[in-house]
C-alpha cells in the first residue's frame, strides 16, 4: 500500500512537468512564444546535466555564445566537442544545407528524443533561432528541475517566420538610455526572434551619435536643462541655466554594440530624424534652418511653431551637413537599411522664409508638400551613394515619394497601403496597434502617458491589410517612444508582455495565433521574464472601467479585463472588495449619487491577481463625458 502510495505522488509530481511519469502520459504543450509553426509532442524529457555534451557545427559563429548562453540559463557548463560518440547524450548544433523549410535563412528543425537534441538549420540565424527556443523549454516552469539537471520534453518542431521585418524601436533621443542597457534590450529582442533593433538616435531632445566631422553634435546637442514632471508642461531652459543632462554614444560604443547584435541575429537599423524633430542639431549648428536663430535643446517644453526644429531645404549648406553625417552613419552601421524619419515636419519656418519661398519659385515647386518631398529625394541620392536604402515615416508620402524608399506606416495603416499599391515595401507600425509608449491599463493604475494600446489590441492585428500585396510588406515592428519613459526599467515595463504579443504576430503564421491559447502561455513566460530579470507590466490582468451616462444622467460603469474568464468584484461603500464583495456580471453599474468612489479587483480562482482599482466619481464622470 505504501509502494503504491509513493507510485502514485511521483507520478503526480511529473505530471506537474509534461507528464513524463511512466511514459503514459501526453505532454503538456509548452508555452513557447511566438507559437512554432509545427510542434509534435512525444513521451518522455531528455536530461540535461553534467554528463550532456555540446557540439556545434564549424562556421555557424555559435561555438562561443551557445556554450556561455547555456550555462547562464542552466548553471552547467557543457563540456564543447567536435562530434559526440554515438550514444552519448548530446546537443548537436548542425549546419544542413540540404534542410528544406520556407525560410531558408531563419528556419530550423528541432528533434527532442530521450537521447539527445539535435537542432538543424541551413543558415546560422536558424540555429539562433531554435537555440532561443531550446532555452524558453529550459526556462518554462519545471517542478523536477535541480541545480544539477535539467529536462526537455520530447517533441519535434519545425519552424521558420512569417515575415522577414520584426522589429522593436527604441528611442533615446527623449532620454539617453546607457550602453549596456541597449545591450540587454537586444538580448530581450533576441529572445523572442526579433531581428530588427531600430535606434531612434535623434530628435529635438537631443543627438545621440558621435559625428566626428561635426563635434558640436555632441557638445552642444546631446545635453539639455535637466526636467522633472510632465512632458510638455515643462518650463523652457532659463538664461544661465546649465544643460547637465543626456549623454550619447561614441563611435565606439556603436560599433560594440552594432557587433553585439550581429551576435544575435539582429539588424540595427538607425535613424537619424530629419528634416523635422532636428532641434538638436540646429542647437548645434544655427545655420541649418531658415530662420538661423540660436536655440537650446528642447528639454519637453512646448516649442512645436514657436521655434523652428525644422532643416532648411533651400540652402546646400544643410546638404553637405548630411553628407558628412551619413557618411560616418553608413560606415558604421553595416545592415542596408538607414531611416531618415520625414515625420510631423512643420512647413510654418518654410512659409514665412523669403529665402525658402525664392528657392521653391526657381525650382517649379508649388507646395511645401513638394519642398519635402525635394529634400527626401536629395536625401535618398545621398543614401545610395553610401550603398545605403532609404526608409522614412509615412509622411514622407506627402508631395511625392522618393523613387526607391521604403515607407513606415505609422499613422494607422493607410500610408502602407497607398505606398504599396505604388509599388513601394512598407513595413507596418500602427499607432493603434504598435505603440508601446501608450497606456497598457486604466490610467487610475499606471505611469502617466496617453492614449491606450491593451495587449489584446496588439495581439489582434495583421500587418498585411486587406487589398495589399503580402510580398510587398517586410513586416512590422512596436515602437518605443520615451517621452514619460524616463529609465531603463520603465522601458521594459512599457516593452513586456505587449511584445511577447508582437514577436508572435511578426514569427507565427496566422493560423498559429490564438488569443486564447496566448493568453494561456502568458504567465509561463513571466517566469521566464522573471528568470532574466525584466520589469513587465501585469495591466492584461488588472480591471479597465469605462462610462456613460444613461437617458437620466445617471453614471454607468462597465468592468473588463485583456484576460478571459476572470472574476471581478466589486464595492461602492469605500471597503476594499473581496470575494464576498458584489460580483461583476457584464451589466453596467449603476453608481448611486452621494458615492464618490468604486473600487474592483479581478480574481482567478479565488485568487487576487489584479491591482485594486480605486475610481474616483470625478474621474468616472469625466471618461461618461
Amino acid at each position: 500500500m505504501k509502494k503504491n502510495a509513493a507510485v502514485t505522488g511521483f507520478c503526480l509530481l511529473a505530471l506537474l512537468w509534461m507528464g513524463s511519469c511512466a511514459k503514459a502520459v501526453a505532454q503538456i504543450k509548452p508555452a513557447i512564444v511566438p507559437e512554432p509553426v509545427s510542434m509534435v509532442l512525444g513521451r518522455g524529457t531528455f536530461v540535461l546535466d553534467a554528463q550532456t555534451s555540446l557540439t556545434v557545427s564549424p562556421g555557424t559563429g555559435l561555438d562561443r555564445y551557445a556554450p556561455e548562453w547555456l550555462r547562464e540559463i542552466t548553471g552547467l557548463s557543457l563540456p564543447v566537442k567536435k562530434d559526440a560518440a554515438g550514444g552519448q547524450q548530446a546537443i548537436r548544433l548542425v549546419l544542413d544545407p540540404a534542410l528544406t523549410t520556407p525560410d531558408h535563412d531563419e528556419g530550423y528543425q528541432l528533434s527532442i528524443t530521450e537521447h539527445g537534441v539535435m537542432l538543424k538549420a541551413r543558415k546560422a540565424a536558424g540555429l539562433f533561432y531554435g537555440l532561443q527556443t531550446i532555452g524558453q523549454l529550459l526556462q518554462l516552469p519545471s517542478a523536477l528541475e535541480t541545480q544539477h539537471r535539467r529536462q526537455l520534453p520530447v517533441l519535434e518542431i519545425t519552424d521558420y517566420p512569417r515575415f522577414r521585418w520584426r522589429g522593436l524601436m527604441l528611442d533615446v533621443s527623449r532620454h539617453f538610455f546607457p550602453k549596456e542597457f541597449v545591450k540587454k534590450y537586444i538580448d530581450d529582442m533576441a529572445r523572442y526572434k526579433f531581428n530588427i533593433f531600430h535606434w531612434h538616435l535623434t530628435d529635438d531632445q537631443g543627438w545621440r551619435i558621435e559625428i566626428k566631422s561635426l563635434p558640436r553634435l555632441t557638445e552642444i546637442g546631446a545635453w539639455r536643462v535637466p526636467r522633472t514632471g510632465q512632458w510638455w508642461s515643462y518650463d523652457p531652459p532659463q538664461p544661465g541655466e546649465k544643460p547637465t543632462y543626456g549623454g550619447y554614444y561614441t563611435q565606439e560604443d556603436i560599433k560594440e554594440i552594432i557587433a553585439y547584435a550581429a551576435e544575435r541575429h539582429i539588424t540595427i537599423v538607425p535613424e537619424i530624424d530629419v528634416p523635422g524633430h532636428s532641434l538638436a542639431a540646429i542647437a548645434a549648428y544655427p545655420y541649418l534652418s531658415a530662420t538661423g536663430y540660436l536655440y537650446a535643446v528642447n528639454p519637453g517644453s512646448k516649442f512645436y511653431n514657436i521655434e523652428d526644429n525644422t532643416l532648411n531645404p533651400a540652402d546646400e549648406r544643410v546638404y553637405g551637413f548630411l553628407d558628412k553625417v551619413f557618411t560616418e552613419v553608413a560606415a558604421l552601421f553595416p545592415g542596408t537599411y538607414i531611416h531618415i524619419g520625414g515625420d510631423e515636419c512643420t512647413k510654418l519656418f518654410w512659409q514665412r522664409s523669403a529665402v525658402v519661398q525664392d528657392f521653391m519659385k526657381q525650382q517649379g515647386i508649388k507646395t511645401e508638400h513638394e519642398l519635402q518631398s525635394y529634400f527626401i529625394k536629395r536625401v535618398e541620392k545621398i543614401l545610395k551613394k553610401k550603398g545605403k536604402k532609404l526608409i522614412g515615416w509615412d509622411e514622407i508620402l506627402e508631395g511625392g515619394l522618393a523613387p526607391d524608399a521604403t515607407v513606415m506606416s505609422w499613422r494607422g495603416i493607410q500610408g502602407g497601403i497607398e505606398a504599396a499599391k505604388q509599388g513601394h515595401q512598407v513595413i507596418l507600425t500602427p499607432n493603434n496597434n504598435v505603440y508601446l509608449d501608450l497606456y497598457q491599463g486604466d490610467p487610475l493604475l499606471e505611469p502617466d502617458t496617453y492614449s491606450m494600446l491593451r495587449l489584446k489590441t496588439s495581439y489582434q492585428w495583421d500587418p498585411v491589410p486587406q487589398g495589399v500585396n503580402g510580398a510587398l510588406v517586410l513586416g512590422g515592428q512596436g515602437n518605443l517612444w520615451t517621452e514619460s519613459v524616463p529609465g531603463g526599467r520603465h522601458a521594459e515595463y512599457m516593452t513586456w508582455p505587449r511584445s511577447l504579443a508582437l514577436a508572435e504576430v511578426f514569427w507565427s503564421p496566422k493560423d498559429k495565433q490564438n488569443w486564447s491559447r496566448f493568453q494561456e502561455k502568458l504567465e509561463p513566460q513571466f517566469k521566464v521574464l522573471d528568470a532574466e530579470g525584466v520589469h513587465y507590466s501585469r495591466a492584461a490582468f488588472d480591471i479597465l472601467a469605462t462610462a456613460k451616462h444613461d437617458a437620466g444622467k445617471q453614471l454607468l460603469v462597465s468592468l473588463g479585463t485583456d484576460i478571459d474568464n476572470l472574476d471581478i468584484y466589486y464595492t461602492l461603500d469605500n471597503t476594499n472588495p473581496d470575494t464576498t464583495a458584489a460580483r461583476y456580471t457584464g451589466t453596467p453599474i449603476l453608481v448611486p449619487r452621494g458615492c464618490y468612489q468604486l473600487r474592483a479587483r479581478s480574481f482567478k480562482k479565488g485568487t487576487a491577481i489584479g491591482q485594486l482599482l480605486i475610481a474616483p466619481r470625478e474621474a468616472l464622470e469625466k471618461r461618461a463625458q
